[in-house]
């Protein structure tokens, strides 16, 4: 059984931590917004059959009615959510590199 490497293993600790940060980032508002335009959600309940309640901004019971017919899933739906997580993965290791985080494992390599 090979040994894991304390730098290895504080990559994999870091990795896995930044991708769940980024999986919740990501999930959170859709999930939130599948959630209120759910058949069962109080904001569709409010409308006409065949019609999606959607909040507006301001006091919480001021909606629009749109019809079903304009939400679906798109060509996009496919390829945001990717490019937006690698995004924001490839920035917070930025961010740690910036702000020095493994400084002290270079100077000791040296």
């Amino acid at each position: 059984m090979p040994i894991i490497s304390p730098f290895t293993l504080y990559a994999i600790t870091w990795t896995s931590i930044v991708t769940f940060t980024v999986a919740i980032a990501a999930f959170a508002p859709e999930l939130a917004f599948v959630w209120s335009v759910s058949p069962a959600g109080r904001l569709t309940n409010a409308c006409q059959f065949g019609k999606v309640g959607l909040p507006m901004e301001g006091p919480v019971w001021e909606k629009i009615c749109l019809p079903l017919e304009n939400f679906g899933r798109t060509k996009a739906d496919v390829f945001i959510p990717p490019i937006f997580a690698v995004t924001v993965v490839a920035g917070s290791v930025c961010i740690m590199r910036a702000i020095g985080l493994w400084e002290d494992d270079e100077e000791e390599e040296s």
